[in-house]
């Protein structure tokens, strides 16, 4: 099953059709919708959904990264995955995507966190009956749908703080972890005293587009030149430095996620490029060494850059070959178990 990537061009996920002939060459359904946070943020959410003869075999939330949105590379990885049985869902953080929001500014990833939580679970409840859900001779129900999350960099550390929530709801089936942001690289955070200084800066002038890096994220993310092309040409991306107090939430995250590594249970996958110099690879294999979970399972591949999806042809077919058959075999185990 090829991804659909391979039918991108340097200027629009869905290559040369319109969106609608893409979900109709796939065979899915693909909805949107606008929710309204807590703190009154309009926050955009999409689905995409198999159409038949496919049947649906699990729910998989698809969380993106800090320069990500639902709309773009995400979204040709949320078809491909539900081409292979899922029904699936995103959405755009605040100041992400079509969301409300100042443009990349998160102060605080508890918010975020809550907003993944409140969609999730919503999606995840709308769904949960199986597509041959009735009652069973016993009287009973038929065993709901398992779910999953996948997720992208920073998007990792979101999906982690998901599942140690003990109010995230139902417990997922699994997770995908896709250049997890567990740990920024050194080759990447902003230069010596500018790290050490950051909370004063963040204090003072909090959404201040202050903080260097070591190279720009598509520059260092996608080895292809094309597919960087086309991450560049998302009318909603910015090249923009991080703001302060973003940068030092960032950093903060993966402390608090470092410290929280032996209570991961949940069963997981973690992808990560060799050679990705934005989220540290030695940090994933820390989180693998220690996790509680006894169902773990780590592929770094040689070589390979912090965007997957941004890796040649061949070489995205083998690494999103192995999520789909992680997922579908963690799918077919949970329903058994049901």
């Amino acid at each position: 099953m090829v991804h659909p990537i391979a039918e991108a061009n340097e200027t629009s996920p869905f290559g040369t059709l319109t969106p609608d002939q893409f979900y109709a060459r796939h065979n899915i359904t693909h909805t949107t919708q606008y929710i309204t946070n807590p703190r009154g943020l309009k926050l955009f959410t999409q689905s995409w959904t198999p159409l038949p003869p496919t049947k649906i075999i699990g729910i998989i939330c698809a969380v993106h990264g800090y320069t990500g949105e639902s709309s773009w590379f995400i979204q040709l990885t949320s078809v491909h995955l539900a081409k292979a049985g899922f029904a699936v869902c995103a959405i755009d953080h605040q100041g992400h995507g079509f969301s409300d929001g100042l443009q990349y500014h998160i102060p605080d990833i508890t918010h975020v966190v809550d907003d993944c939580i409140l969609f999730f679970n919503d999606f995840r409840e709308k769904h949960a009956p199986s597509q041959d859900s009735h009652a069973l001779p016993d009287g009973t129900n038929a065993p709901s749908l398992p779910s999953f999350l996948y997720s992208e960099s920073l998007g990792g550390a979101i999906a982690l703080l998901i599942t140690l929530r003990r109010d995230a709801g139902k417990p997922y089936d699994g997770l995908i972890l896709n250049g997890a942001m567990c740990g920024i690289s050194d080759k990447f955070k902003p230069p010596w005293p500018l790290e050490h200084f950051l909370s004063v800066v963040a204090a003072v002038i909090p959404t201040w587009r202050v903080v260097p890096t070591r190279g720009s994220i598509p520059e260092v993310s996608f080895k292809v030149e094309w597919k960087r092309k086309l991450a560049m040409a998302s009318p909603r991306r910015s090249v923009a430095r991080p703001r302060a107090s973003t940068a030092q939430e960032l950093l903060r995250i993966c402390r608090e996620v470092q410290g929280k590594f032996e209570e991961v249970d949940v069963p997981f996958l973690i992808i990560h490029g060799g050679d990705d110099v934005v989220c540290d690879p030695a940090c994933v294999e820390d989180l693998y060494r220690r996790a509680a979970s006894k169902d773990k399972t780590m592929k770094i591949y040689p070589g390979m850059w912090h965007q997957l999806i941004g890796e040649a042809d061949d070489d995205v077919e083998a690494v999103f070959g192995d999520v789909v058959e992680w997922l579908k075999t963690r799918a077919t185990r949970a329903t058994a178990d049901a």
